[in-house]
């Protein structure tokens, strides 16, 4: 099957499948990935414990580095993926191939920047997001491995994204729970057989993130997707890459706060010992799990949205309807509402031909 043929079928799957059935098909394989992503935080916490009060602690502290290391992956892989939703909606798969690679290589260089700055002040910075003295060698042991494979993980957090974006959330999930499940199992292969401590649970999770990686760059490189990723394809506009940071500065401003809320929650916790800090890491890790649920609905919802937005500009702008929308601003008259269709049957292209008719009419009766 050639390039075309499989945006062909991708683009016929996003618009004719019935709008609930589509949703839920993209937010199952997010909510489960989710649940494993928890589920592992879980683990981490739980072998990690069995070494200490301090130890445990260090995982909290180390949250709020993942934090950070989400919140970019999340700016650069929302803020992209909406775009390339939109473009793909519209047909446009050299615009959608431009602003993965742009995202794809922004994230490898912020990763970089990321690990270099943090591995040359890892005591302060570990002190900076809440350590004690006490907790400081196993925090600092935890997040040198992770800090070193950050540019691999932002890039993955930008991979999934896309995928999910493109309605591939399946493969987006492949490559999820493949990571977590490894770091599950090799927690405690580092930690207790081969006597490393904490330091090799930030093996593990660093190890089994890059093999994540590895997993998700392979459908890209394998041509299971509709844009690719290519050096030459980078933007060489800033209004572009400016479009990719405001998409994704919502992801990043709650990402962000949630690093920032972590580390002022440690700083006030340490005050009171190595087991408050502990207490609220773990207090952390069994909110984030009951909340996979709800994330993973609404990661579920946003390609179809995106989709939904620009496929519908798209018909109104070639059919000459944009006008009319302008001129009749929100009049549509009252007895259409009785014509409103059954959303658990309509699917995109039902939903476009639908607001057609409704501008049409509502142009009629002015």
């Amino acid at each position: 099957m050639t390039q075309q043929d499989r945006t062909a079928v991708q683009y016929h799957k996003m618009t004719e499948t019935p709008i609930p059935r589509l949703i839920l098909s993209l937010a199952a394989p997010t909510i489960l990935s989710m649940l494993i992503t928890s589920i592992y935080n879980l683990a981490d916490t739980f072998f990690v414990g069995r070494i200490s009060t301090s130890a445990s602690g260090a995982v909290g502290v180390v949250s709020s580095l993942m934090a950070i290391i989400q919140a970019l992956g999340f700016m650069l892989g929302h803020g992209s993926g909406t775009i390339i939703s939109r473009r793909l909606g519209s047909q446009d798969t050299h615009a959608a191939t431009r602003f993965a690679s742009t995202s794809f290589f922004t994230a490898l260089a912020f990763g970089v920047v990321l690990a270099v700055v943090g591995l040359a002040t890892l005591p302060d910075f570990m002190m900076l997001l809440g350590s004690t003295d006490t907790i400081l060698p196993h925090a600092s042991a935890y997040a040198r491995p992770i800090l070193l494979a950050a540019p691999l993980m932002i890039s993955s957090l930008v991979m999934n994204n896309i995928l999910r974006y493109e309605g591939k959330a399946n493969l987006a999930m492949v490559g999820l729970v493949t990571g977590g499940l490894l770091n599950i199992a090799l927690d405690p292969l580092f930690m207790f057989a081969l006597g490393l401590g904490t330091a090799g649970a930030g093996i593990a999770t660093a190890l089994s993130q890059t093999i994540s990686f590895g997993i998700l760059l392979y459908m890209f490189l394998q041509g299971k997707t509709v844009s690719q990723f290519r050096l030459s394809a980078v933007t060489r506009e800033p209004r572009e890459f400016l479009q990719i940071l405001a998409g994704g500065a919502p992801s990043f401003g709650r990402q962000g706060l949630n690093s920032i809320g972590g580390m002022l929650l440690h700083i006030a916790a340490r005050s009171y010992g190595d087991a408050a800090v502990a207490g609220m890491s773990i207090v952390s890790r069994i909110f984030m799990f009951i909340l996979s649920v709800a994330i993973g609905v609404g990661q579920g919802l946003q390609p179809v949205a995106s989709l939904i937005f620009r496929a519908a500009s798209t018909a109104l702008r070639s059919s000459g309807l944009v006008m009319v929308a302008i001129a009749e601003r929100s009049i549509v008259p009252s007895a259409l509402t009785a014509t409103l269709p059954c959303v658990s049957g309509t699917c995109l292209t039902q939903t476009i031909a639908f607001i057609t008719s409704v501008l049409l009419t509502s142009a009629a009766h002015r």
